[in-house]
């Protein structure tokens, strides 16, 4: 018996290898959930969580949702702004304790309002998420190549991993929490998601539905087998993974806050409800309604010259236009604005949401809050996508934002 399912496993992931011969494939795992201020309208979830078991996918199976990370620490930060704990312009170094400062513009300060809007001046040069367990962040920032020699702070848009760790130790040094528990916390657990970023704070049952991610035909993250990870986030140098060890503030990118965030789409779908109800969803309200306007802004449009419109290291998203207005971690689509091709939707609405990139997956969370409806979808397998045809953004996502 233990023979025949090893074979029939093997047929299911041969089945499933044309993902990744060539760029109009069909991706391993695809989910789409369309909702709209009341819940969930409709799903459709296909291919395989696990290709190595045949598990099938599900809308309840958590993904590493990549850069949709941004936006939901984005509703912690808030959180914790309406609190008097954080203020949204004030300098980071004061919170941090050591001082952040691009080199060519020393006496600019770093905001959190700047980083969470990528235009603090920070590039991800030097890296983001290589820092051990037991580094310091810190030490990315003396590295000449984490920061634009050419814009100050505040002038230039330029999409930066980088930031979000620095917002991370932000809020762990403000709270004396770690990250990956302020979050359970502040939002996840107050909406009853089954949501974590990293692995720890997730339950094992969890842990073992995870949808794996593939790269060039072969795990690359998350292949837990059924069962939770020893460690679930980037460990010591020496491979250790004690959590006691803990430090606020100094290596809070182990947790994945610009896209470690594992969530299903079931449960994203509740966060794109939250900004349709104005920071309120299914009787719980975690933020006021001016604070999902603030997050929306927007801080920064594209006029042209005053941003970079893509994210430099991105494989797959490689044509210009594809960022043209952006909040706090909240992306505004359809801006019409000259040489913008923001609109994988094709109808010109300007949703608010974010994409995700990363280790094979796209993703998008996009709500139309003047129709209270919105839409959460991701793909697995994607290490070469076509490009789309209506836009900056790939043909997979192209499909996947309408439905087709």
């Amino acid at each position: 018996m233990d023979l025949i399912l090893r074979c029939l496993a093997c047929l299911v992931l041969l089945a499933a290898a044309p993902a990744f011969a060539d760029d109009h494939a069909t991706p391993v795992a695809s989910v789409r959930v369309a909702f709209d201020r009341h819940g969930v309208t409709g799903v459709r979830a296909m291919g395989l969580a696990d290709p190595a078991s045949g598990r099938a996918v599900t809308a309840d199976d958590p993904v590493r949702i990549a850069s949709i990370s941004k936006l939901v620490l984005s509703i912690g930060v808030m959180r914790l702004v309406e609190q008097g704990v954080l203020d949204l312009d004030a300098d980071v170094s004061e919170t941090l304790g050591y001082t952040v400062r691009n080199p060519a513009f020393p006496d600019t300060p770093v905001t959190l309002r700047l980083l969470l809007s990528h235009t603090s001046g920070l590039t991800d040069g030097a890296g983001y998420w290589q820092v051990p367990f037991d580094g310091h962040f810190k030490d990315v920032l003396a590295d000449p190549k984490a920061w634009d020699p050419a814009h100050a702070p505040g002038t230039y848009w330029r999409y930066a991993n980088a930031g979000f760790p620095l917002i991370a130790g932000v809020m762990e040094r403000a709270t004396g929490e770690r990250l990956d528990l302020l979050m359970q916390r502040l939002v996840l657990a107050p909406l009853g998601l089954h949501a974590c970023y990293g692995w720890p704070s997730c339950d094992a049952a969890t842990a073992a539905r995870a949808v794996v991610l593939y790269v060039e035909g072969k795990p690359r993250v998350d292949d837990h087998q059924g069962k939770a990870p020893a460690c679930g986030i980037t460990p010591a140098r020496d491979g250790s993974c004690d959590l006691s060890q803990w430090r606020a503030g100094t290596s809070s990118n182990v947790f994945g806050p610009q896209g470690g965030l594992r969530i299903s789409a079931n449960d994203l779908a509740t966060i794109g409800r939250l900004l349709l109800g104005d920071g309120e969803v299914d009787g719980v309200r975690l933020l006021t309604p001016a604070s999902v306007a603030t997050m929306i802004g927007p801080e920064w449009s594209f006029d042209g010259r005053n941003g970079l419109t893509l994210e430099e290291d991105d494989p797959i998203r490689t044509r210009g236009g594809f960022t043209c207005r952006y909040g706090l971690a909240v992306h505004t689509l359809a801006t019409r604005l000259p040489g913008c091709g923001d609109d994988p939707f094709g109808d010109g609405v300007p949703r608010i949401g974010h994409s995700g990139n990363a280790y094979g997956l796209l993703a998008g969370l996009w709500v139309d809050r003047t129709a209270g409806t919105g839409v959460v979808y991701f793909a697995t397998g994607n290490d070469r996508p076509a490009p789309g045809v209506r836009s900056s953004f790939s043909a997979v996502e192209e499909r996947l934002a309408r439905g087709e």
